[in-house]
């Protein structure tokens, strides 16, 4: 855990209004050990929506947290997460990606369970005892725990984990903004976008809540839009950053791009300001002014802890990541919209899903290159030993170009990797 001495994990000095991280966290495989341990195995963790379980018998499996998981609806109408796992030898039940089946059989010795995991036979049934079947142990295992919050499925391994909604805390408020943007649900768009990194998945979490960069690294992204006739809004990038508790942080702000959730730009013609105009008049009457103004005009990059984004941008995506490594971490991004929004809009919305988000639009690729730069970087860090994510400590507001939000997650990270008592290293 140290092997620079006695460096802490985290150093902070609020005197000076100093934050430091030790670039070991990002490196050392006793570190990641801990992590799997104390973070991965402990909090609540982004499963899926309950839109991509339409129908009695849907089902999608799942890599959370270093497990597989069935995650299904039975045909009573009850989400489920299972251990993709068969009790008899260990083979993974389900195969495929997604589907929708009345049961799930075993392909090496052909058992067979039902959709909530109960087994219903077996071959050679005749040679186990007669209560075989009635044996707990003889179906596939659920997890300990299985919550919601407005349509996202979260599970835990820790049976004596609190509530999910005390877990998601402050965080609550900015999941209803995100979700009251629709009437009738929101959904998951099609598939899902899959890529790697060669690099330690606190730095993607770093990044997907990191206002700081976005005019430097996705200066491109801005020249295109600038380029395009009616691509943007006269509105600065402007907002604040807040740390949530628990760990979770947003970077709520303005932007000049347009939003599908009620910032229309002329690239979108009349048409268009008819439909957001009536949108927003919708979400007044719904919420009041503030509230519809803040649905429409407000961006939202939210964290909840450890490693669930959601990016209320100019478009709405859910992305998770889980490490492989100290130095990989794939991820996993699903764009979301209104059940009830036009088709026009939902063009709109996925152009923009894959025009910045996508992992060949403007910002992935950029991100990608930085993160596998720091992570190279680190090669240095016997020498060169801290990062520094101090910039608006002490402020009463920080502003969203701020890392008033990362220190949020920092110091949840090492309370659980260090224990309840103290931030190793903290001076106050």
């Amino acid at each position: 855990m140290k092997p620079n001495g006695n460096d802490p994990l985290v150093m902070i000095d609020n005197d000076r209004h100093l934050f430091k991280v030790s670039r070991n966290n990002f490196t050392d495989p006793d570190v990641f050990a801990k992590e799997r341990e104390r973070i991965f195995s402990t909090c609540w963790l982004y499963l899926g929506h309950e839109s991509e379980l339409k129908k009695p018998g849907d089902f999608v499996t799942r890599v959370v947290g270093g497990r597989s998981i069935l995650f299904n609806k039975d045909r009573q109408g009850n989400i489920r997460a299972l251990f993709n796992s068969c009790p008899h030898r260990g083979s993974q039940v389900c195969r495929e990606r997604k589907g929708n089946a009345k049961s799930f059989q075993c392909f090496y010795h052909g058992w067979v369970f039902g959709q909530d995991g109960a087994l219903r036979n077996q071959p050679g049934e005749e040679s186990y005892g007669h209560d075989f079947k009635n044996d707990p142990d003889s179906n596939m295992r659920q997890v300990p725990r299985l919550e919601s919050y407005r349509g996202l499925y979260f599970l835990c391994y820790d049976p004596e984990a609190i509530p999910l909604v005390d877990y998601l805390g402050n965080a609550k408020e900015y999941l209803d903004v995100i979700f009251d943007q629709s009437v009738d649900g929101m959904e998951v768009i099609g598939g899902t976008q899959e890529y790697a990194m060669n690099a330690n998945w606190k730095l993607l979490v770093e990044n997907s809540i990191d206002g700081y960069h976005a005019t430097s690294t996705h200066a491109t992204y801005l020249d295109y839009l600038k380029s395009m006739e009616g691509g943007l809004t006269n509105v600065a990038l402007s907002g604040v950053g807040k740390d949530l508790g628990n760990g979770h942080g947003v970077i709520e702000y303005s932007a000049p791009w347009g939003r599908p959730a009620g910032q229309w730009v002329s690239l979108w013609g009349d048409e268009g300001k008819k439909e957001i105009d009536a949108l927003n008049a919708r979400n007044e009457k719904l919420y009041g002014k503030e509230k519809a103004d803040r649905i429409a005009y407000k961006n939202r990059n939210l964290l909840i802890f450890p490693n669930l984004i959601i990016n209320d941008i100019m478009s709405l995506t859910i992305r998770t990541f889980f490490p492989q490594s100290p130095n990989l971490l794939h991820v996993n991004a699903w764009a979301a919209g209104p059940q009830e929004e036009s088709a026009a809009a939902r063009k709109f919305r996925l152009s923009n899903f894959l025009e910045f988000l996508g992992p060949g639009g403007f910002a992935t690729p950029d991100d990608v290159e930085a993160l596998e730069h720091c992570q190279l970087g680190y090669r240095n860090s016997q020498e060169v030993r801290w990062n520094d994510i101090s910039k608006g400590m002490g402020l009463e507001q920080p502003a969203m170009d701020d890392e008033e939000q990362m220190r949020a997650f920092w110091r949840e990270w090492s309370r659980r990797l260090t224990g309840p008592e103290q931030i190793r290293g903290e001076r106050t």
